[in-house]
């Protein structure tokens, strides 16, 4: 006796036909034919691949095509046009053309119509995109990890809201006046007169207005300049910046926004113990060795306690992907706001999930795109460390050029602001006088004093080269930084003094 099997529960679902409003569609058509003027209605977020019916979307093209060429488009025109190509069998005869007449609606309601034929088209992309995350999950993709398959979702989802998402209309230029004044008086109003975010560094804010929505600026540096100090110290000013903004009313009030540092060569426990150094003066060194009194860790808790209360947020997966970095600082926003996102550093990260790049400097041309667009769907400052090429060391002055930046053409193109850290006591304590060197020991004692007095002149000096800035002027910026603290200031404010008023 045969048994009978229970119905598939997905025999329903796989029953079910892709989204499509092939009303709207002959309705929308009648319109354009009947009056043109409907076009400018659609025209800037429909395109004939929205068209769930092929001949609909053939259609919709020649109509566009004479539109955009200032020639009329009705059912004559395109009758001598689909004839001449030999495809008016294709798109249903003269008679079809004819027809759509009969079915056309006001212009008014065009927009709806090509609202909902739009509406259809993504809900169609989104079940592509479901049936290849189910499949993959399924091992179609073997070379991708669960993690790996996450991203690539994510990274699809990305490029369809990019692709598809709803129509921007021009900005009138009287709200971009409006725009510009409100900026305007936040800087006349705001601490230290600047009309983007802080950076805790004085100088810097008056040279770039603060660091502003949208921006990409890159900070680059050789190994052992200190650009992931300089960087940390940036997050760390920006932070206390927002935590004071939001207490200026109300003691207990919380910041709107956060800091987000993505650290792909350091730990967070790294670059908290650095911030805890700084603002303790307790060598980090020391406090790894355990190397403290009882009353330095006293202070090191106190000043921990201070700063716990910060909006910053430390992310340290190694070689994060593009998407990733996308995805969480989405999250960040949407939970707790989001003012600023740092990078350490580019050439650690990689592309979006399912990307090969045929060479290292498409792939890092893909990631500073991705970073800038970010910036720019946020609305957010993005500060990204870069490493430079070797070329700085075959050279007698070290001090770097947009040219020393690795894969240099899309990352200057990509970037808003370039600025580069340079430390002049790091290359000169290299070149310390060594007596084998010299004939007698009269010239080797003069080469070390005058060694020494150089020494002295940049000891605890560097420089913030600003060698590219789109919205302001470049040029240098000294700063003070302690080794011993990997900590920066202002130059007159090496002593611990309150940094900017």
């Amino acid at each position: 006796m045969n048994q009978i099997e229970p119905a598939s529960p997905l025999l329903g679902l796989s029953q079910r036909l892709p989204p499509a409003n092939l009303q709207a569609e002959q309705a929308l058509r009648g319109a354009l034919l009947a009056n043109n003027k409907a076009y400018e209605r659609v025209g800037e977020f429909l395109a004939p691949e929205h068209f769930a019916d092929a001949i609909h979307g053939r259609i919709f093209a020649a109509i566009a095509r004479r539109c955009e060429a200032g020639q009329l488009a009705d059912a004559v025109t395109l009758r001598a046009e689909f004839e001449h190509s030999g495809v008016l069998d294709e798109v249903g005869g003269t008679a079809y053309l004819a027809q759509l007449l009969s079915a056309m609606v006001g212009i008014i309601n065009a927009g709806e119509y090509g609202r909902a034929i739009h509406d259809a088209w993504l809900r169609r992309q989104l079940i592509d995109i479901g049936e290849t995350v189910v499949n993959n999950a399924f091992g179609a993709e073997p070379e991708l990890d669960g993690t790996g398959q996450v991203e690539a979702a994510e990274q699809a989802l990305f490029d369809l809201a990019a692709r598809g998402g709803s129509e921007r209309s021009l900005l009138p230029f009287e709200r971009a006046l409006t725009l510009a004044i409100d900026a305007a008086e936040r800087a006349f109003h705001r601490a230290g007169h600047v009309s983007g975010l802080s950076t805790g560094l004085r100088d810097l804010d008056k040279k770039t207005g603060g660091l502003h929505p949208s921006d990409l600026l890159v900070l680059a540096g050789r190994p052992g300049m200190g650009k992931t100090a300089l960087a940390t110290k940036i997050a760390f000013g920006a932070a206390r910046a927002l935590a004071a903004e939001a207490r200026a009313h109300d003691p207990n009030a919380l910041a709107k926004a956060a800091v987000a540092v993505f650290s792909l060569e350091m730990s967070a426990e790294q670059l908290a113990t650095r911030l805890l150094a700084e603002e303790a003066r307790i060598s980090g060194d020391r406090i790894r060795r355990g190397d403290i009194g009882q009353k330095e860790f006293d202070r090191f808790v106190q000043v921990s306690r201070e700063l716990a209360g910060l909006p910053l947020y430390i992310d340290d997966t190694p070689a994060i992907t593009l998407s990733a970095l996308r995805t969480r600082c989405r999250r960040l926003k949407r939970t707790s706001g989001l003012a600023l996102v740092v990078v350490d550093y580019l050439q650690l990260m990689r592309p979006a999930a399912g990307a090969r790049p045929e060479n290292r400097v498409l792939e890092i041309s893909h990631i500073t795109q991705g970073l800038k667009a970010i910036a720019k769907e946020l609305a957010v400052p993005v500060l990204a460390l870069s490493q430079l090429s070797r070329s700085v060391e075959s050279r007698e002055d070290k001090r770097p050029l947009l040219s020393d930046l690795r894969e240099s053409g899309s990352i200057e193109q990509d970037a808003d602001v370039v600025m580069f850290v340079y430390r002049d006591e790091y290359y000169l304590q290299q070149r310390a006088p060594k007596q084998m060197a010299f004939d007698n020991d009269d010239k080797f004692h003069t080469a070390v004093e005058k060694w020494q007095r150089d020494m002295e002149q940049v000891h605890n000096r560097a420089e913030l080269l600003i060698e590219k800035q789109r919205h302001g002027p470049t040029g240098k910026i000294d700063l003070f930084f302690e080794g011993e603290f990997t900590r920066f200031a202002d130059l007159d404010l090496q002593h611990g003094g309150a940094e900017g008023d």
